[in-house]
């Protein structure tokens, strides 16, 4: 190409995104591609259908990671009081499957001393690193009392995981992290860079009342996952399918775009199901509901 056919090529490409923005615009690709996976909890909701078929439902529904969120009995997942023996069983269930743990709980134990909660939770994080979860889950503190030992617990669980390649989130839930003004206070207070929002919309409605798209703005960029989950009204329910209750899935998502996200959701509640199967079923719809979301975006 000589010089005159340069400028001319040149010149017509400007003058198209110039004089045709709208045709610019309409060339951009629409839509996210954010991975989905699912919690246990859909199977342990009303009736505990035990953990093999919570594993087997959430490969059934479509989806390739796995949150470990409820234990039940015999079934202490990564808690402190598991053994090795489980946690090589659970590793190998979770693989026959053909899934990967994408998030394991991490829970305080509120009532022993700090420097007790602080060796039930590096045990915990072992215990996450384990199985190969990216992700451990806190949930906060219930009660005033507890908040200052919370923060205290995550300052030493931050740098604790982050050696062991755990990245340790929050999830809003009353309390210490009911909503922006206490999640940002976390942040604040543990100040760690492996510290981090797993944002849920639905317990914002739940614990607080409050509006998710406004609770979500302040705090937006700390977030780094979804706990995926609707519901109807504050301290009401949130086993829904998502659309039916007062999340605006749409809204939320959006504000986390602008934000720069690119971080998993993990869908957690499914609708009221009488069965496991019909817990699948529940769990298919509303990964798609997200894929639709998703592809909006």
């Amino acid at each position: 190409m000589n010089r005159r056919e340069f400028v001319h090529r040149t010149g017509l490409a400007i003058a198209s995104t110039t004089l045709f923005p709208a045709l610019a615009q309409a060339a951009e690709p629409k839509g996210v591609h954010w991975p989905i996976g699912c919690f246990n909890r859909p199977w342990h909701e009303k009736t505990d259908w035990g953990l093999d078929t919570a594993l087997d439902g959430i490969k059934a529904a479509g989806y390739k990671m796995v949150g470990l969120l409820r234990g039940g009995a015999g079934e202490p997942l990564t808690g402190a009081e598991a053994t090795e023996e489980y946690l090589a069983k659970l590793k190998t269930r979770i693989a026959q499957r053909g899934l990967k743990v994408n998030m394991s709980a991490l829970r305080a134990a509120s009532s022993r001393p700090i420097e007790d909660q602080i060796k039930n939770m590096r045990k915990q994080i072992d215990h996450a690193v384990f199985v190969g979860a990216e992700f451990g889950l806190t949930f906060g503190a219930d009660r005033e009392d507890q908040f200052e030992n919370y923060y205290k617990l995550m300052q030493d669980a931050a740098p604790y995981a982050k050696d062991k390649g755990l990245k340790v989130v929050l999830k809003p839930h009353g309390g210490a992290s009911g909503a922006a003004e206490e999640i940002s206070r976390c942040i604040k207070k543990v100040n760690h860079p492996n510290f981090r929002i797993w944002f849920d919309a639905g317990n914002i409605i739940y614990y607080t009342g409050k509006d998710p798209v406004e609770q979500l703005r302040p705090i937006a960029p700390y977030v780094t996952g979804f706990c995926a989950k609707d519901c109807d009204k504050q301290k009401g329910t949130v086993t829904l399918e998502f659309g039916t209750g007062k999340v605006n899935f749409r809204a939320v998502y959006a504000e986390l775009k602008k934000a720069g996200f690119n971080g998993p959701s993990m869908v957690e509640c499914v609708a009221p199901s009488e069965s496991s199967e019909q817990a699948t079923e529940n769990a298919r719809k509303n990964r798609e509901y997200l894929e639709k979301v998703f592809a909006s975006l």
